[in-house]
């Protein structure tokens, strides 16, 4: 078969039409000098404004979001000044949804006393909010990352408080990375539907068995909670949340002593369940100076948007309280 080179000559509005409204795109048209602002009909509907209205840059910058609008009026205004091409990212808000729209276009003459700026609209949100949630996966992954190599050597140092000799530190140390690997498997989903997957006290159980010593200090985690089932997702979230406070305990708190205890306790009253992580014998306590770290945000996170619930610090100098606040209902989702 012979390629034949595209004939501009024969390309109509139509098949243009076709092709824009294939990719998405919204054509638009500024007059840089009257402040008039044109677009076609997948513009109007882009910015939410009703058609046949006349619009100005000023009356679309007003949708723009707060956070952004100074800089894309600053942007469009440059133009004023250089011609050439342009191309901008910014978010709109409309109805409290926020959306990302990539402006492009070229600025140029449009005769001795005008200046018209062409170009096009893109809603970008979809790529917007993927590479938001890779940045937050990779960040996620860092923390985690760093956190387990702070656990191993923590893990390490705790062994040889009650190892007898090298065979046996070897032995109790290959215990705890294997109860925490098992443990690390319950911060990520279940596959499938599999019901129930733990009962609240299990779960405490496995997650904290690898920072539980076997020797001179054995039991110095207790676990009180009420019977309860916990199901898929309410397992994952609450495991996340119980990691990330055992790793700051390991680091800073009372896990890092060797005299050092941690109560679990609970409660439930209706439909809500109280669960109570203490500490006591560890290093001197006090609230942080600054705002959450990223295991703090992460918890907070958790709490809220998966949970509902609430959770509360409290900092008395003998040791951490952690009170975490949650319905029945979320927890056996």
């Amino acid at each position: 078969m012979l390629s034949r080179e595209f004939d501009h000559t024969n390309w109509g509005y139509k098949q243009l039409r076709a092709a824009v409204d294939a990719a998405g795109v919204a054509l638009w048209s500024w007059d840089i000098n009257t402040d008039t602002f044109t677009m076609d009909p997948h513009g109007y509907e882009l910015w939410d404004v009703p058609r046949g209205q006349a619009l100005t840059f000023e009356r679309l910058s007003e949708k723009i979001h707060p956070s952004d609008r100074d800089r894309v009026r600053e942007a469009f205004s440059a133009t004023k000044a250089v011609k050439g091409a342009y191309e901008i990212d910014f978010r709109t808000l409309l109805n409290g949804d926020v959306r990302w729209i990539s402006a492009r276009g070229h600025s140029a003459d449009i005769d001795i006393d005008g200046q018209a700026m062409t170009g096009i609209f893109i809603d970008i949100s979809g790529r917007k909010h993927a590479e938001e949630g890779n940045e937050l996966l990779a960040g996620e992954m860092s923390h985690r990352v760093k956190n387990l190599l702070a656990i191993a050597a923590a893990l390490t140092k705790m062994t040889s408080r009650s190892s007898s000799s090298t065979e046996d530190m070897s032995k109790q140390l290959t215990h705890r990375l294997i109860a925490l690997g098992r443990a690390h498997d319950l911060v990520r989903p279940l596959p499938g539907s599999q019901g129930k997957a733990a009962l609240l006290g299990d779960l405490f159980t496995v997650l904290l068995s690898p920072y539980d010593d076997d020797g001179a200090f054995a039991g110095r985690i207790r676990v009180a909670v009420p019977r309860m089932g916990i199901g898929e997702a309410g397992a994952t979230g609450l495991a996340l949340i119980v990691h990330e406070l055992a790793t700051n305990s390991l680091k800073y708190g009372a896990l890092s002593s060797e005299v050092g205890t941690l109560d679990i306790s609970g409660s439930q009253e209706g439909d809500d369940v109280s669960i109570i992580w203490k500490e006591h014998g560890g290093p001197t306590v006090t609230a942080p100076l600054k705002g959450d770290g990223y295991g703090s945000k992460l918890i907070r996170q958790t709490m809220e948007a998966q949970f509902g619930g609430e959770i509360i610090y409290d900092w008395p100098a003998d040791g951490l309280i952690v009170t975490l606040l949650v319905s029945v209902d979320q927890l056996s989702t």
